[in-house]
């Protein structure tokens, strides 16, 4: 009977979790996914949303990229560089998988930015989406949380493997909470059990 329990509630959860981070409303101000410089060399950073991305439960996750670029840029000891204005940035994930959409918000206080040296971080605010209507902006995330990294620093235009590209890192885990409709399919199974039990007893 254990075993049948176990079995019956894994497979009540999803093995996997598909989510966006391209709904409208993502963006800087008035949702728009590139923010250019405010004074010096022109320059500009964009970000890059994902479309229906699938992932196994738990596991670490990009919700999208940011990309610096600088292209009349000096490095910071020829001293032309680009500087950014403070800034906010919201991330809107939206959970496909059980309907659910929760909002990142993150802040900058903007800084200097040359080709191989970048002032720039994003600070994250509210850390986790989830579960249920936590932090949700419309529907419920059911047991399913979406968490992110505490703030997201900026690389410098010249630098890492694809120049000028900063992940958002994060986490999709699960609470491991069965929401009310598997519990309730999880108690049909004791009854029937229960009374396929008494049944055999009667026989005997």
């Amino acid at each position: 009977m254990a075993v049948f329990i176990g079995i019956f509630t894994a497979s009540a959860h999803a093995a996997n979790i598909t989510f966006s981070t391209n709904a409208a409303g993502t963006g800087f101000a008035g949702g728009t996914l590139v923010r250019n410089n405010a004074l010096g060399a022109a320059s500009s950073l964009t970000f890059v949303p994902l479309v229906n991305v699938s992932t196994g439960v738990p596991s670490n996750v990009s919700f999208g990229n940011f990309t610096l670029a600088c292209p009349t840029c000096s490095t910071q000891a020829l001293g032309a560089g680009s500087f950014y204005a403070p800034f906010a940035f919201n991330l809107i994930v939206t959970d496909v998988t059980h309907g659910a959409t929760g909002n990142f918000i993150g802040t900058s206080t903007g800084g200097t930015v040359f080709s191989d040296v970048s002032q720039i971080t994003i600070n994250w605010n509210p850390l986790s989406l989830g579960p249920g209507t936590t932090n949700a902006n419309s529907g419920n995330f059911g047991s399913t949380v979406f968490s992110t990294t505490i703030f997201t620093g900026i690389v410098a235009p010249n630098s890492g493997t694809d120049p000028g590209q900063s992940t958002i890192q994060g986490l999709v885990s699960d609470t491991g909470v069965p929401e009310p409709a598997t519990m309730g399919l999880v108690g049909a199974a004791l009854v029937g059990l229960g009374l396929l039990r008494r049944k055999s007893l009667t026989i005997k």
